[in-house]
């Protein structure tokens, strides 16, 4: 299982701006697929954004254009810039790292986006 350390949820008003960071206990390439996903209270967990080793990213609709994924190699480390927020993004916020042998998953951090 890869190792996963999320940090950078916190209170902000609607139309401001979080990144989430989540540092990785292997290095980035190794794995094939890191992604963000959220849950808000009552709903499933969904997918936000995923980045494959080879740089390919995806966007669920309703954040594509307000939201980045992206990492950085030596830090082993991706980020999820989050713009443009609303209160719907109000969710707890998880880290995924998914490799042949496993799918790993961080503690989550809580975002809560006020009107």
């Amino acid at each position: 299982q890869v190792q996963l350390v999320e940090s950078g949820g916190g209170l902000v008003q609607a139309g401001g701006s979080l990144r989430l960071s989540c540092v990785t206990s292997e290095r980035i390439f190794s794995i094939n697929i890191m992604g963000w996903y959220r849950q808000a209270p009552g709903k499933q967990r969904e997918s936000v954004a995923t980045l494959t080793s080879g740089g390919a990213t995806n966007y669920a609709d309703s954040v594509r254009g307000r939201f980045t994924i992206s990492r950085d190699n030596a830090k082993n480390t991706v980020y999820l810039q989050m713009n443009s927020l609303k209160p719907e993004d109000t969710a707890v916020y998880y880290c995924n790292a998914r490799k042949v042998s496993s799918n790993s998953w961080g503690q989550g951090t809580q975002v809560t986006v006020s009107s």
